[in-house]
């Protein structure tokens, strides 16, 4: 999940991802010895995906995936076997779904197959994997979850480990609106070609809160970190992502005490992300939830060092 640069990512700013690490995907894999070779099923009941992979269209993004595993280890086949996919991530939420499926299916997949990818393999597979399905990613979603931790992000750079001198308290309300983060890209692309000046401005802008925020993380300035959160999402809402639904949870969020609110991922829709104190959380949700936010979901983020 970003916690700020989101879109100005894309064009070489940097940008703060953290894990979503009470929420997750999980692949397992049954070998099936008694079944013709290259014969695979894929279960999935969030995905009512019940099916063999040849059936599975060439697009979509389990055979994707899979099919990057088999080039990489140059096999015309897999073994026999079952594939059990479950996610309890929500779809176009900007939590990364996608990037979570992709992960889990490489890290089980080489696994099962003897051949155990390194971290830095998953996050290039799956970094191919999301130019597949957004064709044009920053690339943060795949390196934070295949991390696990904090990361500090610019694009064709290596990713840094961020530190957390706090622990911090997070509420992510969904609007109810599915996006889609490659249709949102591929918008602002246009209004950059069509505006150059302003939009790099606002990139500009974005990747010098970003840098603050490296500095807030480290030395456990919440209120400092809030404020410049909340003036990032002034700058998306002026880059054309926010939506009125986003907007309305913003405010909500600040006008009951959070420290600074924000829309988190690809914007027009999808969730708000707002930083609170701990002891508000309870109350916070039910604000948001009464201001028409379809869910909230309490997330942590543990401070360097601590158990995560």
């Amino acid at each position: 999940m970003i916690l700020c640069g989101e879109h100005a990512v894309v064009y070489y700013q940097p940008a703060i991802a953290i894990p979503v690490l009470s929420r997750a995907t999980t692949t397992i894999i049954f070998a099936h010895p008694l079944d013709s070779t290259g014969k695979v099923f894929i279960h999935s009941e969030e995905a009512n995906l019940h099916e063999c992979l040849t059936d599975l269209p060439t697009e979509h993004p389990v055979r994707q995936t899979i099919e990057l595993v088999q080039t990489h280890f140059r096999l015309d086949h897999l073994p026999a076997c079952e594939i059990r996919i479950h996610s309890n991530l929500p779809i176009s939420a900007g939590l990364g779904s996608s990037a979570s499926l992709s992960i889990s299916i490489l890290r089980a997949l080489s696994e099962f197959l003897g051949q155990p990818l390194s971290l830095e393999q998953i996050n290039q597979l799956a970094y191919e994997a999301e130019k597949i399905h957004h064709g044009n990613p920053s690339g943060v979603d795949n390196t934070v979850i295949a991390y696990g931790r904090p990361v500090y992000f610019i694009r064709g750079k290596q990713p840094e480990f961020v530190r957390v001198k706090t622990k911090l308290s997070f509420l992510l309300a969904h609007t109810g609106i599915a996006a889609s983060t490659s249709k949102a890209v591929a918008e602002v692309r246009e209004h950059f070609k069509a505006e150059p000046q302003k939009y790099s401005r606002l990139f500009s802008e974005i990747g010098v809160l970003t840098n603050q925020n490296r500095e807030f993380l480290a030395s456990g300035e919440i209120h400092p970190l809030g404020k410049n959160l909340t003036h990032n999402h002034k700058l998306l809402q002026e880059m054309g992502v926010s939506s009125t639904e986003l907007d309305q949870l913003v405010s909500v969020a600040l006008g009951a005490g959070a420290y600074g609110a924000k829309l988190s991922g690809g914007g027009q829709g999808g969730n708000m992300l707002a930083l609170i104190p701990a002891e508000l959380s309870a109350e916070l949700t039910q604000t948001l939830l009464s201001a028409g936010a379809k869910s909230v979901i309490a997330l942590d983020l543990p401070a360097s060092g601590e158990e995560q």
